[in-house]
């Protein structure tokens, strides 16, 4: 039952707004079309203006799908929802303009069909949208669809586990009634359920009301009783949530599921959905193929000035720390002497990094050239190599050393848990100017707490300024 409702909102949610999103971009692109020209067989370039149609309607079924977009769809605003579709119609724009421009056929497109198209559409999806959500509000919420919840729980934590479900339920769900297991509370008021039943009845009077599911949280409750009640609900045909939570963490870092045939309930800081991991990878492969490119450009001209600066070879190789614990290969333009590493025990005493890093700004083991390339960066982009191989991204945290990750603790520890970057919020909020390895490591973990691809874009335009800059640089 359940799992059949939940399929049925999942689908009504996903297939029917991606419909209706696309029947609005329709209607607002043949609109368009219309106030321009009058009359469609008046359409200049009509191949080309059917092509872009297609496109926009392309892009919708990416978007909705890769992205997400309808997430809380039900309970989000009008407001909140019209920046939702004021940032699809944007990022649309957007990509279709770059298709147009990369074929060399913009100049050929309609602009006032492009304008009147952008406006149209931001009205038209914004109020079908909000028609559709007033719709499948009454549908979810009507006597026919209505799931109809019983809570089963203790004493000390009733009021405390309503308040919760009352705050989190989807709005198809109604708590019909309320049974405290432990205590006799009959007749009280919880967040505006009463209370219904105790241990003594509360089977009988499931068996006797209108019930489609019961939650059932009872911590410290005998392993055979939970049984019981679990078997006897099931028996009924009544669908049982049990709250096997056994540590308090928000709902997104705990999934249930199978793991070799046990089920099992999966505790994760980091959870991160799939589908924007993998436009973040289709990022990093794009980005790491142009970084290649030119890093091919610049390569012939930085190795004659290494060559005349330094004996030694062009490329340095490190191994470093990746994702939970991977060793790999890091390749920069080198910029050292070639015996630094036997020279930095020297200079231990010298380091203005507190913590397990070594900075030192006037570092004696870098070359003259090597300060160039380190202060333009130009020393970092034989790792667009790095990132087209996967052992890095385009953003990301700092990848540490081998001796440095052997003494991390577990706090330190979690700045691994996710793909190490070109660049990250280190690197854009001072680079040189952090001196303490704690506010590195405050700096990857507000990353990975926060990610977003939003903000993968928007420390990559920091970069691109820190580095034309030199802010932060030594």
């Amino acid at each position: 039952m359940v799992i059949a409702m939940n399929r049925k909102k999942k689908i009504i949610e996903s297939y029917w707004l991606l419909f209706i999103d696309l029947l609005s971009i329709s209607a607002a692109y043949m609109i368009a079309i219309l106030v321009r020209y009058h009359k469609f067989k008046w359409v200049m370039e009509p191949e080309l203006h059917f092509l872009v149609y297609i496109c926009f309607l392309l892009f919708c079924t990416i978007y909705s799908f890769m992205l997400d977009w309808n997430r809380d769809f039900l309970i989000r605003g009008a407001l909140v929802e019209f920046v939702a579709v004021l940032k699809f119609n944007l990022f649309m724009a957007l990509a279709i303009a770059s298709f147009l421009f990369m074929i060399q056929r913009g100049e050929k497109f309609s602009r006032s069909v492009w304008g009147y198209f952008v406006i149209f559409n931001m009205i038209i999806v914004w109020l079908m949208r909000l028609l559709m959500k007033r719709l499948m509000r009454v549908y979810f919420t009507s006597r026919a669809n209505v799931i109809k919840l019983m809570i089963i729980t203790k004493d000390a934590v009733l009021d405390k586990t309503v308040a919760r479900l009352k705050q989190s339920l989807d709005i198809e769900y109604e708590i019909v009634a309320l049974a405290c297991a432990d205590a006799d509370r009959k007749g009280d008021v919880v967040c505006g359920v009463q209370v219904t039943a105790d241990g003594s009845d509360m089977l009988e009077i499931a068996r006797q009301m209108p019930l489609d599911e019961v939650f059932i949280h009872l911590p410290d409750e005998n392993k055979d009783e939970v049984k019981r009640i679990v078997y006897e609900l099931e028996s009924m045909g009544v669908a049982c949530h049990y709250n096997v939570d056994i540590i308090e963490r928000p709902q997104k870092e705990i999934r249930v599921g199978n793991f070799a045939g046990y089920t099992v309930v999966t505790y994760s800081i980091n959870h991160f959905d799939y589908r924007r991991m993998i436009i973040k990878r289709m990022m990093d492969i794009a980005g790491g193929l142009v970084g290649m490119l030119l890093t091919g450009i610049v390569t012939p001209f930085v190795w004659l000035a290494i060559k005349l600066d330094s004996p030694g070879p062009v490329f340095f190789a490190q191994t470093r720390i990746g994702k939970n614990g991977r060793r790999f290969k890091i390749y920069k333009f080198r910029s050292m002497y070639i015996d630094a590493e036997e020279r930095k025990k020297e200079l231990e005493k010298e380091n203005e990094m507190q913590g397990l890093m070594f900075k030192m700004e006037n570092d004696p083991r870098i070359t003259k050239v090597g300060k160039f390339i380190r202060k333009t960066s130009i020393d970092e982009l034989p790792q667009f190599f790095n990132i087209v191989k996967g052992d890095m991204s385009l953003v990301g945290t700092r990848p540490p050393t081998e001796d440095e990750f052997e003494k991390y603790n577990s706090h330190y520890r979690r700045r691994i848990s996710m793909t190490p970057g070109l660049t990250g919020l280190w690197q854009v909020n001072g680079r040189s100017e952090v001196i303490d390895f704690d506010d590195v490591v405050k700096y990857d973990l507000e990353y990975i707490d926060n990610w977003t691809l939003g903000l993968d874009v928007k420390i990559l335009f920091r970069t691109i300024w820190v580095v034309l800059t030199g802010k932060g640089s030594k």
